[in-house]
Formats: C-alpha cells, structure tokens, sequence
C-alpha cells in the first residue's frame, strides 16, 4: 500500500465545512490583511500556550529574525544555537549580521546539550536558540542555569503543543517561534508564522516591526520589514486549533505503536521521551545503523520517509566561512548518518503502522 509521509488532504476532509466556510467568510469580509481573523488567531493561538501574547508573522523563519530584530541583535554579536536543525534557524541569525555559534547535543533527544553551552558563551553571547526537535522540548531548567541573563529564543517550528514540566514552549525564554508551514502538526495552507511571549514591550516591538515599523497606518515608529500574516491561514488556523488537542493524542498513540513493534529489535533505537516531557512527535524519527537500506525497502514499497536532516548546518556550503569541520560536533553528525522519518499523521491506521515496521524490520 502507498503510504505518504503525511497526508494533509486526509485532515482537510476530515474537518472541510469548517475550513470552507473560514476561507468563504475572509474573502466575503475582504478582510485581506490584519483585521479581526488575524487577531481572533494571534490571542488564540497565545492562549493555548498559556501566554499572553502572539504576535503573527508571515512563516516561521520570519517569526525568528523578528525575535532577533526586536531584541536588536546585530554585527558583532554571537547567538548559540545547534547544527541538527533546518536552515532558518540559523540562516536567519545571519540575516542579522550577527555569527552562528554552535553546540552539541544529547544523545538521546537530540536537543541541545545544556553540559556543552558554558564553554561556547562568550563577552558577545546575545542570544541561546533552544531548539526543540521533533517535537519534544529540550532541557529548559540546566539551559536557563547556564544562560544567566542571556536571552533564550525557544524555537519551537516543531513544538505546537509539546510540554516540560506542564508548560508549553514560551513559558522558559523571552519568547517562543512557531510555524505553520502545511506540514507542520498544526499547518495553514500555506506560508505562517507566530511568536508567543510574557514580556508586553516586545510584543509591542515585534508587531511593529512585522508591520513596516507601525501600529498606526501611516506612523512608523521604525524601519521595519513585510512579515504580515495572512488572514486568510489565520481563519484557517482558527478551525484547526479546535483540533489540535486531539490530533496530539492520536499522534502519540502512533508513536507508541511504533515503539512497541520496534521494542525488541536492538538495531532500532525509537524517539525518547524524557520522564518530564510530552513529545508530539511532529516527526516520528526512528535511528539506524542500516537507515540506507530502511530507506530505500520503504521507497520500494511506495513509503514514503525523508531524512530531517542529512547534513549537519555547520558542513553545510553556507557557512563553510564559519570554520568549523567534520569532528566538531560528533554526536550531531553520527545522528544524521543515521536518523529517518517514518510516516506518521492522525489519520494513519494501526495496520498502516504494523505494515510500515513490517518493511522497516525486514531489512535490518
């Protein structure tokens, strides 16, 4: 059976009156731009978190460089994040002026070692990007003992929803990013973005910011940038956030079937979840001496798996001037010759599941 990694016309079914009927009132409003189905999102999407604030933003690589603008970050500074991530995370560092400091990770989660941040904080640290991979959030307790009074920008593009210690990504630095790029848990059509935060005067910032450096149309406070959110992904979101809760469940679930076809084999080690943690599995990430040969029995059998994500950022052509090399970050880099994305979405059934552990099994 054909198995795609994830299947977004699957949850769109599911739920499509609503969703029509969000689209059909944006376009019958022409609310096109800001508005009340922006800020119905932005206050709801911040409450789910438990925070005051949510500042939308047209993707979540945007949503970063706001954090770093409103914070006024720029050349000469250092921000320390990890190399196991996607590009935005550190591209948009760039994009500041500032330098891209990279740590290793644990072994386990694959998030940032807080035993390795001492040695990297420098006179010029501004900045400590935890980012929280898969979908499980790193360790915020030892990583706000380290970093003192430096700033922590939480990047959760992978954490809608995951928990530590009962609190939702946002809760343990100056602010949290999230995404909504489709394939996200919780996804829009299209291109989105949020921060969510305690502190009022950065909120204030950032939406400034996004919005050409005003909060009133045409008094601009600041140079600013075009980072607005789409109402239309934001009426869309507004239906999908009802849901989220439930699609979080269903998604554990399947990683816990996976975890239980997979518990006696040796040559599979399954996503850990701390003791304190509840990981949502945006991605369900298996590691594997044998990942190639995994990969490729799946493609055969028309499953589909991707690796996130092959090349560590510090090997990557981008920042070769940064000067680091094979060896600097040696956990990181074991881990991508090994890691691998299994499908997993609400909608998948058991037996997809049994079929798919089925195929990754019969080669190792």
């Amino acid at each position: 059976m054909a198995i795609p990694l994830i299947d977004l016309y699957a949850q769109y079914r599911a739920i499509k009156d609503e969703i029509d009927d969000a689209m059909q009132s944006v376009i019958r409003d022409s609310a096109f731009i800001g508005g009340p189905y922006l800020q119905s999102f932005e206050e709801a999407f911040a409450a789910y978190c438990n925070l005051p604030f949510g500042v939308g933003t047209s993707s979540g690589t945007t949503a970063l460089h706001l954090v770093f603008a409103a914070l006024g970050i720029g050349p000469g500074d250092e921000i320390i994040t990890v190399p196991n991530t996607f590009i935005a995370t550190v591209e948009t560092i760039v994009q500041t002026g500032a330098k891209p400091v990279f740590v290793d990770v644990c072994d386990d989660t694959l998030n940032i070692d807080p035993a390795k941040l001492a040695d990297a904080i420098t006179p010029n640290t501004r900045a400590i990007v935890s980012v929280h991979l898969y979908g499980q959030l790193a360790e915020m307790d030892a990583i706000r003992e380290v970093a003192g009074s430096i700033p922590i920008v939480e990047d959760a593009a992978q954490a809608h929803g995951a928990e530590y210690k009962k609190k939702r990504a946002g809760h343990f630095g100056v602010a949290a990013t999230f995404s909504f790029f489709p394939g996200k848990i919780l996804g829009a059509f299209g291109d989105a973005g949020m921060v969510v935060t305690k502190d009022k005067d950065l909120a204030n910032k950032m939406k400034m910011l996004a919005n050409h450096g005003r909060l009133d149309k045409y008094v601009h406070q600041m140079a600013g940038y075009n980072y607005r959110f789409d109402p239309l992904q934001a009426a869309i979101l507004n239906v999908k956030l009802n849901y989220l809760d439930d699609w979080l469940k269903k998604r554990r679930a399947h990683a816990r079937l996976y975890n239980q076809l997979f518990a006696e084999y040796d040559a599979i080690k399954t996503p850990v979840e701390r003791d304190h943690n509840l990981h949502v599995h945006t991605y369900y990430v298996i590691r594997t001496s044998k990942r190639d040969a995994v990969m490729q029995k799946l493609h055969n059998h028309e499953i589909d798996a991707i690796i996130h994500y092959p090349i560590p950022l510090h090997l990557q052509p981008a920042f070769s001037d940064l000067g680091y090399r094979s060896g600097d970050f040696p956990i990181a880099e074991q881990s991508a010759t090994e890691i691998l994305s299994l499908p997993l979405y609400p909608e998948l059934e058991p037996n997809q599941i049994e079929y798919i552990a089925e195929q990754v099994l019969s080669a190792i």
